[in-house]
């Protein structure tokens, strides 16, 4: 079993440094996002084409 250390040393960051990490917490989530959209949008081009082909022209 780990125990862990009781004395942790813990790091204090400057109110820069915190605006800093948020700041590019921020950019992470937005690119993100993005790719997802960008994803989501080539696979409904791509088997939206297939899509059509696949449905009949006309019910009887």
């Amino acid at each position: 079993m780990i125990v862990a250390d009781k004395n942790l040393e813990l790091v204090t960051l400057t109110e820069r440094q915190q605006k800093a990490r948020r700041s590019r917490s921020i950019a992470i989530g937005v690119a993100l996002a993005a790719l997802v959209i960008i994803f989501y949008i080539a696979t409904i081009v791509r088997f939206g084409h297939h899509a059509s082909a696949l449905m009949p022209t006309s019910l009887m």
